[in-house]
């Protein structure tokens, strides 16, 4: 698929409410999209290395989605940032649709993993480190985005057990905290991470200055996490 020059990034973060609105019909999971808006948009206007034209550069950065659920504001942003084209964003979920209820690798560009199974985003960036710096590619970063509830499975916790000790630098996780998680504490979340050998910081999942910076600070030999807290799901 080629898009016009003339549609690529010319969207910016005001227009994300209205291109998530073009997005209709059943199942859209609205919470579960808005609460990951602000750093999803963050991570694709200022910290990610890639973009429409490097997404099979083996040197780009990764982004996984695993909060695959909802994905209206993924696919808002996609489409503000050029990898699919805005007219796609009505079709939303429909049965000929490539966007659908959760994002498929095969069909949607610039999506690296097909996702909404929870749980599993995790354990797959940390192959996927692992595989980029057997091949000796050490400048990608891999990034990927998980809600709190997820932290109820299971392989997320093996993820994070192996990936602290296995000094695997490269790898950032994005925690959206909604408070939906069935087992935690305040607080419990970044302290999870800390105690397996992480670099962990927490701050507020609406502001741009804050995830900016806590997506950029130096973790030398550790993983990362960046904790970001929103309002309530239920409130």
């Amino acid at each position: 698929m080629k898009i016009a020059a003339d549609d690529i990034r010319t969207y910016g973060y005001d227009d994300l409410p209205r291109l998530m609105a073009l997005m209709t019909g059943d199942e859209k999971h609205g919470p579960a999209a808005t609460s990951t808006l602000d750093a999803l948009w963050v991570l694709y206007d200022r910290v990610l290395r890639v973009t429409p034209e490097r997404r099979e550069d083996p040197t780009r950065d990764r982004f996984l989605l695993s909060k695959g659920h909802g994905p209206m504001a993924y696919y808002a942003v996609l489409a503000a940032k050029g990898f699919v084209p805005v007219e796609w964003l009505p079709g939303f979920g429909a049965y000929d649709s490539p966007l659908g209820h959760h994002p498929d690798r095969v069909l949607v560009p610039g999506a690296e993993i097909g996702s909404g199974s929870l749980g599993h985003g995790l354990p797959i960036a940390v192959g996927s480190a692992l595989g980029l710096r057997a091949q000796g590619l050490h400048e990608p970063g891999v990034w990927v985005l998980i809600g709190d509830a997820e932290l109820d499975e299971g392989s997320n916790h093996e993820a994070i057990a192996f990936a602290g000790p296995a000094g695997l630098e490269r790898l950032h996780t994005v925690v959206i905290d909604n408070s939906s998680a069935s087992h935690a504490r305040p607080g419990g979340i970044a302290a999870r991470f800390e105690a397996a050998g992480w670099s962990a910081v927490t701050v507020d999942g609406r502001d741009h200055e804050a995830l900016y910076a806590a997506f950029i600070a130096p973790h030398p030999g550790r993983p990362h996490v960046v904790v970001a807290r929103v309002e309530p799901k239920n409130a």
